[in-house]
Formats: C-alpha cells, structure tokens, sequence
C-alpha cells in the first residue's frame, strides 16, 4: 500500500501550486493549520540548497473531531500532512493517506473516518 495521494502538475509555479493547493484543501473542508518551508529551513539550519519544499498541515474540524472522539491519542497523527516540492517539469503534491497511517490503530471505526478523509484528500489532489 502506497503512504500518499500524488499528483504532478507541470507547467505551474510552486507559488500557483501552492495557492491552487489551499484552495481545492478549502473546497473539501480542510483549513491549513500549519506551514513549514522545508527548503528555507534547511538552508538556514544546515547550510543546504535543495528544491523548493513547503509541508501544509491541513485539518478537517469535523472529521478531526469524530476521529479524537474514538481515539484521544490520535492527535498524535494529525493534522493531514499535504507536500509541495519542485520536480523537474513541475511540482509534486503529496498528500498522506489516512488509511496507511491509521493502520497501526486497531479500531475499525476510525478506520472508516480515515477513508473519509482519504476520499477527501484524494478530490483535492485531483482538483488541483
């Protein structure tokens, strides 16, 4: 089983990517909560250069809640991690499958909110 939901748009910015990722996150529910540019932080911590790489922490209130509701400890796993990196043609959009990182939690009622959110995703990336 693949860990993430992929997409490759080429002949687009990171920036546009990066707006027309939000934007399809926005139309299935989610907000993004958190934002690190992974490019910008290497080359300030170690000193590196490395294609553009930004991680959008993206959450759905209403399935985060069913999803803590069944399992408090499952905010470990959350938010929904959703990448953008520069690849040669075009930028690559990653999101996490739910399904995959849920696995280790042996309740199948979260399981069912984790294919919600996986369908979710999946609209989003294809929408981008």
């Amino acid at each position: 089983m693949t860990y993430t939901i992929n997409r490759i748009i080429s002949g687009i910015t990171f920036d546009e990517a990066d707006l027309r990722t939000r934007k399809a996150l926005s139309d299935q529910g989610f907000g993004v909560l958190t934002e690190i540019d992974v490019q910008a932080t290497m080359k300030k911590k170690l000193n590196v250069e490395m294609p553009a790489y930004r991680i959008l922490g993206a959450c759905n209130p209403k399935m985060a809640y069913q999803a803590i509701g069944m399992e408090p400890r499952v905010g470990a796993m959350l938010p929904c991690n959703v990448i953008l990196r520069g690849v040669e043609g075009g930028v690559e959009i990653s999101a996490i499958d739910p399904v995959a990182s849920m696995q280790a939690i042996g309740n199948a009622d979260l399981q069912a909110v984790a294919a919600q959110v996986r369908d979710l995703l999946a609209k989003a990336v294809a929408a981008i």
